[in-house]
């Protein structure tokens, strides 16, 4: 009865023989009509896979095969050794996972592709975990670290400057990527050493700060691996100071999609499996590893190993992380970089790092028996 009510008034009064033809037809592109609509659906579904990271089930001989297509955004820089050697070497792969890399200059470039849903996992420094975590730690979890170092981010000031001493730096010109990990701990240092550095911080990327020092439009530059080596190696500028001492660690986080987590924690597992192979390879093969990473950023393998020396690459989410990332919290609080502490139970999430280890550790024995 529903079909007829569709039907006019013309339809209604034609003999019954035409009206069963017309009934036919009516069927036929009714049918055609929900074959077409279906067919829109499996392609916006599969666009919503894709950009959301979403896990597609499909059939294979009666059994289910996980196929995943997650979008990983990360950093061209030393601080993200693990995720790039995960990507050029497969481990993602050799998880069953296929990533879409998205590959950024900085944290907050990183954070702005989670937020934006450009990207499902994220890598970042400390500082701009912190600020994630408070802005939208109802949305994001915070699952490993996959590396970090006291020293790795140094201030280099320019070799033409007047600058000696670490008192010499106020009222100077001190390029620094704002809402990093360097730039929270150039404010903390600023503090222990009594320097104002409210009038000399300008906000520049690392890709730009090399050519900003070398033409004397800065007089120093906080940056992390590999841009003070840089400077270094093209005679721009020399260390006067590391951002070490400060009872931070300077963690490199990766944070996920709350959501995506809670729906399919197995994927972030192995997520995590691929980081520790990555470091497995890193540490038997560092010359290779330099290499691949010099094919994503032109840098000599050489300077690529010294600016490595300067990191730990570990995955991990343990107590001396969080102790790390709650004093920077607390002092960025201080300085009204945020309005709150971050609530560190609800964002950190390091069962996903248990597991893993788990799971390596598994895999290590296989291997071994091998």
């Amino acid at each position: 009865m529903q079909e007829n009510s569709e039907y006019g008034e013309r339809e209604k009064q034609a003999p019954p023989s035409t009206r069963k033809k017309m009934m036919e037809t009516f069927r036929k592109a009714r049918r055609r009509r929900i074959r077409i609509i279906r067919a829109i659906l499996i392609v916006v579904a599969a666009i919503v896979g894709v950009t959301t990271g979403i896990i597609v089930y499909q059939g294979t001989k009666g059994k289910k095969q996980v196929d995943t297509n997650i979008a990983f955004a990360f950093q061209d820089r030393v601080a993200d050794a693990l995720p790039i050697i995960a990507v050029k070497k497969g481990f993602f792969e050799a998880e069953g996972l296929t990533i879409t890399a998205r590959m950024f200059c900085s944290g907050p470039e990183c954070t702005e592709a989670l937020i934006s849903g450009d990207a499902v996992f994220g890598t970042m420094g400390d500082a701009t975990a912190i600020i994630l975590s408070v802005r939208r730690g109802d949305s994001f979890k915070i699952i490993c670290s996959h590396g970090g170092g006291e020293k790795r981010h140094r201030i280099i000031v320019s070799n033409r400057s007047q600058i000696r001493r670490i008192a010499d730096l106020a009222g100077k010109k001190i390029g620094v990527k704002k809402g990093t990990s360097t730039h929270g701990g150039l404010l903390m240092f600023a503090k222990k050493h009594g320097i104002d550095l409210r009038d000399s911080i300008v906000d520049m990327a690392p890709s730009l700060q090399l050519t900003a020092l070398a033409t004397g439009e800065l007089d120093a530059i906080a940056a992390s691996e590999p841009t003070p080596s840089q400077a270094e190696e093209r005679g721009f500028g020399r260390a006067i100071a590391t951002l070490k001492g400060l009872g931070n660690t300077y963690p490199v986080l990766l944070a996920v999609k709350a959501s995506f987590a809670q729906q399919h924690p197995e994927a972030v597992v192995k997520v995590i499996n691929a980081l520790n192979r990555a470091g497995e390879f890193l540490e038997d093969h560092l010359d290779e590893a330099a290499v691949i990473q010099s094919d994503i950023n032109g840098l000599n393998p050489e300077l690529i190993k010294r600016a490595m020396g300067f990191h730990s690459y570990c995955v991990s989410l343990n107590a001396e992380i969080r102790k790390s990332l709650e004093a920077s919290a607390q002092f960025l609080e201080k300085m009204g970089s945020i309005n709150q502490m971050p609530d560190f139970d609800m964002v950190l999430k390091p069962s996903y790092v248990i597991q893993a280890n788990k799971t390596n550790e598994g895999r290590r024995g296989s291997d071994r028996q091998e």
